[in-house]
């Protein structure tokens, strides 16, 4: 019984001496309240209409599920600004008679982020991933939804694995 009593205090003092904050997103502990994300143009050559706000909407959402941080329209503690710089379909491999057997979509995002309370966080910096799909096939409808999706959740959760969660 008297090992049971030291074994349950020991337990104790080491979950209450921990290290540092953590939670499952990475984040430890963040100093601001509120964030805002204007809305990102596409100033990219080749545009696809609404991907810019597809892509506000994603980063909205991402920091709203993943940190308890409110979303503001102005005065945020963390501000999140940019373009769309770039939207590029390039063939990737070539069948015998010349025409692409594989395509790949291309977005790139610059972002600005400011934290008006830790200025050493500030960056400008740029974003971009890739989908791959059959050169056979056009880029539209569900094809185009499902890469915008693919692309997206990798640009948004790298922009905020760099923002937050100091990956």
């Amino acid at each position: 019984m008297k090992n049971t009593k030291y074994i349950l205090l020991l337990l104790i003092a080491f979950s209450i001496n921990s290290c540092s904050v953590y939670n499952f997103t990475g984040t430890g502990k963040i100093d601001a309240k509120t964030f805002q994300v204007n809305y990102f143009q596409n100033a990219s050559e080749l545009v696809e209409p609404g991907i810019d706000l597809s892509f506000t909407r994603k980063l909205q959402d991402l920091i709203q599920n993943q940190t308890n941080l409110n979303l503001v329209n102005s005065n945020g503690d963390l501000m999140y600004e940019g373009e769309i710089v770039d939207y590029r379909i390039t063939p990737m491999t070539a069948t015998a008679d010349q025409k692409a057997a594989e395509s790949r979509l291309t977005i790139a995002v610059m972002v600005r982020f400011t934290n008006k309370n830790k200025e050493a966080d500030n960056f400008e910096k740029r974003f971009s991933f890739f989908y791959d799909y059959s050169g056979q096939s056009q880029l539209v409808g569900s094809q185009l939804t499902t890469a915008l999706d693919v692309i997206f959740e990798r640009i948004t959760q790298d922009i905020f694995n760099e923002s937050l969660a100091k990956w």
